[in-house]
């Protein structure tokens, strides 16, 4: 029998950056509030203890600081008429456990959003009509704009302590030919600090941009340009560009993370509590349902503990907010037959491509060296920056250099044809090793009718519980996007005068490969909107169902974005918050009426 805790105010599910987040607002409000973490402690000491951080075997090939598979994970299909089989081995995406989760692990790229991203199916239908969008395609707008949200992409930026270049600030443009991105937003202040340096090979990608007609700029970097104290008192080293920093803990502290930038902070709440090794198994619901009594947990003695609370808050990875939505019986399930339902509803990805240039012994890029955001990008065919009338998909991409630091085991690009092994393989390695630079499309990817998440009739976890089940495969557009943007991140590279590319888009009839790592920027199945009908959480990131639930991280994104996920998570969870602390807590009840 349960073991039945003492009550707390809030408790938060899941200790990456929107719990971190969720745990520091809610503190600040008076709330007692407990973070329950399914994975191990972890910090920068000893997880990024020097020298022993550095080392790519433990890290990036036997994955330390990432989710055990043995205990929960995923089945994944292509499609709903065939029997989903379980991801056994960590590959194309890599959900991170412990303190901190993906948050610890991340690379550091920091973007915000693209405006239209934010209304991405309105927007369609008012330029090209609502028959430009294809059948089966489910986008949908957020129910927050740009303008709501810009205070707290600024106040996540400098807790974060990102490095940048603005291009307007107020309506004045000041990153003119200083590395700022036309296409950009406006902002309401600077970055914390200056972009990070640039690389050899994003100087070259940046001059033949220029060369082709694009407008290169500096990536948003949450890597340190130089020294920074955030705002919550804790202090950032400048990043010395060793190149450990996606899938590693930080030995500089240079990169942010919850574990760096509000854990020190959450330290000194005496309101505060984190629980680690605690695997939260469901939310617990009253007889009516329409209100969270507390969460059941299994501790790290394997007792099943039951925690009351009056505000549970689900902040985990996008697939545990999913899952755990599922378990409960907190909103409906989605049913793509009748596409009716909303938990599970609008699953999506990254529509990643890839070219490499390789050059001969003139040109020397030092890949070894690089920080996990630092680099050069264009926006020219990201969101709607061009005109999508005459091409026939919906979505768009931004391109970029980002030399995240190139490692001697995963990271060894050879031509075409070139053995597995053997003489012939080590002479192609040092080749190109030290003369190659790798740029990315980094493509929004749009949600359908025919992907999306539910509970797998066949196969469970280590505590008996239904495994979460992907139905996923790319689609007809994600294939002609991606084909039309390599064409044109192919301009640039070609500008470089290399003597080999490799790589290119998906071809027609391309399915989802778990093997091969894509990112791990998965959003949606507990999507945000204006209708209950079609959004799992209001635009507060509230159960339309169960008002004391609030849900924030990429799930709650109605599709992909082209930039990556956590700005906008960020941001997201400090907009809810806010929320949380200036209404429900004074009026506890719904946000939004539906």
């Amino acid at each position: 029998m349960a073991n039945e805790m003492k009550k707390v105010d809030a408790v938060i599910v899941g200790f990456g950056w929107a719990g971190a987040i969720m745990a520091k607002e809610l503190t600040e409000a008076g709330l007692n509030v407990l973070a329950l973490e399914r994975g191990p402690h972890r910090d920068t000491y000893p997880d990024g203890s020097y020298p022993q951080s550095i080392d790519e075997l433990t890290y990036n090939v036997r994955k330390k600081l990432f989710q055990d598979l043995s205990k929960s994970t995923v089945t994944i299909r292509h499609d709903a008429s065939q029997t989903a089989v379980p991801y056994r081995q960590l590959a194309a995406f890599l959900p991170g456990t412990g303190t901190g989760g993906a948050g610890l692990h991340w690379s550091g790229v920091h973007f915000r959003v693209d405006p239209v991203e934010l209304r991405m199916r309105s927007h369609y239908e008012e330029r090209y009509g609502k028959n430009f969008i294809p059948e089966g395609m489910t986008i949908q707008d957020f129910g927050v704009s740009y303008d709501e949200l810009e205070p707290f992409f600024d106040k996540a930026e400098k807790v974060f302590g990102t490095s940048g270049s603005a291009w307007s600030i107020r309506g004045k443009v000041v990153g003119k030919d200083k590395g700022g991105n036309p296409f950009a937003p406006d902002r309401s202040d600077n970055f914390p600090l200056p972009a990070q340096k640039r690389t050899y090979s994003a100087q070259l990608f940046a001059q033949a941009a220029e060369s082709v007609g694009y407008h290169p700029y500096d990536l948003p970097s949450a890597n340190t340009s130089g020294p920074y104290t955030n705002t919550y008192g804790a202090q950032m080293g400048p990043c010395n560009f060793c190149g450990y920093c996606s899938g590693y803990a930080c030995y500089m502290y240079s990169k942010a993370s919850p574990n760096v930038n509000i854990l020190p902070a959450l330290r000194q709440e005496p309101k505060f509590e984190l629980r680690n090794n605690s695997y939260v198994l469901r939310v617990n619901l009253s007889d009516d349902k329409t209100r969270a009594t507390g969460v059941t947990y299994v501790d790290g003695q394997g007792r099943e503990q039951v925690q009351p609370a009056d505000l549970v808050i689900l902040s985990a990875f996008q697939f545990h907010n999913v899952h755990l939505m599922l378990l409960s019986g907190i909103g409906k399930p989605y049913s793509p037959i009748t596409n009716e339902g909303t938990v599970g509803r609008n699953f999506a990805y990254q529509n990643l491509s890839t070219l490499k240039a390789l050059f001969d012994k003139n040109t020397t890029t030092n890949p070894f060296i690089g920080a996990g955001g630092a680099g050069v990008a264009v926006d020219d065919f990201n969101a709607d920056n061009f005109d999508h009338g005459p091409l026939g998909f919906v979505g768009g991409s931004p391109f970029w250099v980002n030399q995240a630091g190139t490692k001697p085991i995963s990271g060894l690009p050879v031509p075409a044809g070139t053995p597995n092994w053997g003489s012939k393989w080590k002479a192609a390695v040092a080749d190109t090793y030290t003369h190659h630079l790798s740029m990315d499309a980094h493509g929004a990817h749009q949600s359908y009718r025919a992907n999306y998440l539910d509970l797998d009739p066949n196969y469970k976890d280590a505590y008996g519980q239904p495994l979460l089940r992907m139905t996923f495969d790319w689609q007809e557009n994600d294939i002609k996007m991606a084909q039309f943007m390599v064409g044109k991140m192919r301009n640039i590279a070609e500008a470089m005068n290399p003597k080999m590319i490799i790589g290119g888009a998906k071809k027609p009839g391309t399915h989802f490969d778990s093997t091969v790592y894509q990112t791990t920027h998965i959003s949606g199945g507990a999507i945000m909107g204006d209708d209950p009908k079609t959004s799992a959480v209001n635009r507060y990131l509230q159960s339309w169902d169960v008002p004391n639930v609030f849900v924030p991280g990429a799930s709650a994104f109605p599709q992909g974005l082209g930039y990556n996920p956590t700005g906008m998570v960020a941001a997201l969870t400090y907009w809810s918050a806010k929320a949380i602390r200036e209404h429900y807590l004074k009026n506890p009840g719904p946000l939004v009426q539906a």
